[in-house]
């Protein structure tokens, strides 16, 4: 991850390529990934994720918890889909309306089926199927840009209104730069919330201390204004164990298990020769659940974090035993914003209901980290919260 463009550099399947598109930071190299990382970094700056972000996100919450009611049975992994697809659209299209919440849900479903798929452009295959969504994807967000250009600054065109009114990008190339921001911080961010709810399940130290901490930080909101308003940026950085909750998630139950990367050099390691041209396939789960890193590694224990010598293991920017957000010149640009929105889901969820499972589940990690049964639980909700 480190050698990004020098001795590796980052490569996918064709039909992931054709889909994602050249103008996105998932794909591009070179210079023009430089760019575009640069571009999506600064859009998710901490100033802007207090300014733009915070009151969006958990208007979205808001919204979606109202649905959900006492007594009912769901699975939390389609509640937790819905939920990131609602917050990605509402934050990068400025759209709000379920009718094109759903929509967009739907195009995006199809899209991500097909990214792994054969490159088979005929009915039927799930490449000519995701290609299409593709289309009518930069459709929606084409659609965007043309207000933003006819309305100005007052059109609240999510993220894409602000590439418009700032030219950082070309017209052209907003669409694929959107849909690769969509991409990485959708199903990514719908596990993690997913994931932490199972673990915390499992955990009832872990459960409690995480309650008392946010009823801490509710009481303190009635407190200082007499009602439960929104929290603030203060309340956000004050979520110490909701941090460590949310990197003992990523531990052990990363989205991001594996890489692909391409030598563009013979490159000898250890005793081994790494020919050019070769794909290489980091497991960062390995390392993650290594014994010889993480004492009972296989165990959810979000207070390992408290322990001042894992202190350095949890600077996920550059630290080789702890990378769930990859690392290097590729490192997740949307991570604070991720980090931010998964701590608010916990925050409304834990305060919002107790909840009991009614299935049995376990994780599985082929092809990629997910719960064998969607973890069904049964909701018990909290009187006047929501």
């Amino acid at each position: 991850m480190h050698n990004e463009g020098k001795l590796f550099k980052s490569s996918y399947p064709k039909s992931f390529r054709d889909l994602v598109g050249t103008n996105g930071v998932i794909t591009a190299q070179g210079d023009q990934h430089r760019k575009l990382h640069t571009i999506a970094s600064n859009m998710m700056r901490s100033d802007t994720l207090k300014t733009c972000f915070l009151k969006d996100i958990q208007m979205v919450l808001n919204q979606t918890f109202a649905g959900l009611h006492h007594n009912q049975t769901i699975l939390l992994q389609d509640v937790c889909r819905k939920l990131a697809i609602n917050l990605m659209v509402n934050q990068l299209l400025g759209v709000s309306s379920d009718k094109e919440v759903g929509e967009m849900a739907q195009l995006f479903s199809d899209f991500v089926d097909g990214c792994l798929s054969l490159p088979i452009n005929l009915p039927g295959f799930a490449y000519h199927t995701a290609m299409n969504a593709r289309n009518n994807i930069i459709r929606k967000i084409n659609k965007i840009i043309r207000h933003t250009r006819r309305h100005g600054v007052g059109y609240d065109g999510g993220l894409v209104g602000r590439l418009v009114v700032e030219g950082s990008l070309p017209d052209e190339a907003i669409a694929d730069f959107i849909i690769n921001l969509l991409f990485a911080g959708n199903e990514t961010t719908a596990k993690t919330m997913l994931f932490a709810i199972y673990f915390l399940t499992h955990s009832p130290l872990a459960y409690n201390q995480l309650l008392e901490e946010h009823q801490q930080i509710r009481n303190k909101r009635h407190d200082l204004s007499g009602e439960g308003d929104m929290l603030t940026w203060e309340d956000y950085k004050s979520m110490s164990l909701t941090q460590h909750v949310i990197d003992e998630t990523l531990r052990l139950g990363g989205i991001a298990i594996w890489l692909m990367r391409e030598a563009k050099e013979d490159v000898e390691y250890q005793d081994y020769v790494i020919p050019k041209g070769s794909f290489v396939v980091p497991f960062l789960s390995v390392v993650h659940q290594d014994e010889n890193f993480y004492e009972g590694a296989t165990t959810f224990n979000p207070f390992r974090w408290m322990d001042p010598k894992n202190l350095e293991k949890a600077n996920w920017r550059n630290n080789p035993f702890y990378s769930p957000f990859g690392g290097g010149s590729r490192l997740c640009p949307g991570v604070e914003l991720a980090r931010l929105q998964i701590a608010l889901f916990l925050h409304y969820f834990v305060m919002s209901y107790r909840w009991s499972q009614v299935k049995e589940d376990k994780m599985s990690f082929f092809p990629s980290a997910r719960l064998i049964n969607g973890f069904p639980i049964k909701l018990y909700k909290i009187t006047g919260y929501i």
